[in-house]
């Protein structure tokens, strides 16, 4: 899929195809880098108690990333998940 493409997806298919294809892949580079944007992406999203709590919490973090394609973090994370996605079109 190119760009324009992804961009007509929604945050939870976005997140879907990344995780899936970066979990399938061993991708660990991707997913580390996931968990490192997701405090970043909650705090835009309004989110900050959450944020503070994830950056405490490894565990939180993995459960995050797991769910990241939901809601206002889904959205946020959006040109993350294009990004990666348009780098790997067989995805």
């Amino acid at each position: 899929m190119d760009v324009e493409e992804l961009e007509l997806l929604s945050a939870r298919e976005l997140h879907d195809r990344a995780v899936r294809y970066a979990v399938r892949h061993g991708d660990l580079g991707f997913l580390w880098r996931l968990l490192k944007v997701i405090p970043a992406a909650e705090a835009a999203s309004g989110e900050r108690e959450e944020t503070a709590n994830d950056l405490s919490r490894v565990s939180a973090l993995l459960s995050d990333a797991m769910a990241a394609g939901e809601g206002h973090l889904g959205e946020a994370l959006r040109p993350v998940y294009i990004e990666y996605l348009a780098q790997h079109p067989d995805a």
